[in-house]
């Protein structure tokens, strides 16, 4: 059986630098990815030969829309959009959304199919649980598509919580003021606004109450109106406080729970993320989004250790989330 030719003509000498990578590094990464599969370059032409030549074919066609739209292609990038289009997704229409556009000419954008589907869920929903191992960008998005709606005035605020617990540590026995207290537990969600609005906007903001960070008991009794609000490591909240935070919600709100199942510290795993999405589920402006190893953008290890670890734990474990 005669295999298949592909060949893809590259607008521009400098695209095609781009696509193929200083001394082909990245035309190398993709021979690797599609064994049997032969690629030759010349000139602004690329010759595609093999089974998956078709697909190759493709893979350059996005690779060069990614270009034109001004994305750098590197070998995390570059592997990224290799899984997609083996999922058969289209990388082009993932990498080039843009969350957010901060004052500081930062750009930030979904880097995986799953964080577009859960960026597009947040916009989309009242209340979004972003469910995933680390890496996978859940808090950082979130905390993007807050300031996004802050800039944008669709908010008028944006409250950070999280509940404190870590270890067994009580909030009690670290030093401090109740600021001092909850910080070691939000530094995350900290690092994340210092990085899209600048050490010096931050204080600015929560000086005018725009940025509100509080623990998550000091969210019972309050009825928060016309806020982005944020629950990080949901995975730790017990169930009576997962019901009482999602009651809280007011009208021009929008909220994001995120949460690691896989990550239970609170005492006796009493969880109220897990089994949320059943007793919740069927209710509209609700959505829940679970993002996997294929989401984790760290360094390469990351995303093995958290295949690891899911191959390790039991199905019927998993399935409680």
């Amino acid at each position: 059986m005669s295999s298949t030719q592909v060949k893809i003509l590259v607008p521009g000498n400098l695209l095609m630098v781009g696509l193929l990578g200083e001394r082909d590094e990245l035309l190398r990464v993709i021979e690797r990815s599609f064994p049997g599969t032969s690629i030759l370059a010349r000139g602004n032409e690329i010759s595609i030969e093999g089974d998956d030549a078709e697909r190759v074919g493709k893979l350059f066609e996005e690779l060069v829309l990614l270009l034109e739209h001004g994305q750098l292609l590197d070998t995390g990038n570059l592997g990224r959009t290799i899984d997609m289009m083996k999922a058969d997704e289209r990388p082009s229409e993932v990498l080039t959304a843009e969350v957010l556009r901060s004052g500081r000419g930062r750009t930030v954008r979904p880097k995986t199919a799953g964080q577009k589907r859960y960026c597009d869920a947040i916009s989309a929903n009242v209340i979004t649980f972003g469910i995933g191992p680390a890496g996978t960008g859940k808090s950082y998005l979130a905390v993007a598509l807050a300031v996004q709606a802050l800039q944008e005035k669709t908010v008028e605020r944006i409250i950070l919580t999280r509940p404190a617990v870590e270890a067994g540590e009580r909030l009690g026995f670290l030093p401090g003021d109740l600021m001092a207290k909850v910080d070691p537990y939000l530094r995350p969600l900290y690092d994340a606004l210092y990085d899209m609005l600048g050490t010096d906007a931050v204080p600015r903001l929560m000086d005018r109450a725009a940025i509100e960070v509080a623990p998550l008991a000091f969210m019972r009794g309050r009825t928060l109106n016309r806020s982005f609000i944020i629950l990080d490591e949901a995975q730790n909240t017990s169930p009576e406080q997962m019901k009482m935070f999602l009651t809280r919600i007011g009208f021009g709100s929008k909220a994001v729970v995120t949460g690691d199942v896989t990550q239970v510290d609170v005492a006796g795993g009493r969880s109220g993320l897990l089994g949320l999405e059943k007793i919740l589920a069927g209710i509209d402006g609700l959505s829940f989004v679970h993002l996997g190893p294929r989401d984790v953008v760290r360094h390469r290890i990351v995303q093995d250790i958290v295949s690891a670890y899911e191959r390790a734990v039991p199905d019927g474990e998993r399935d409680r989330g």
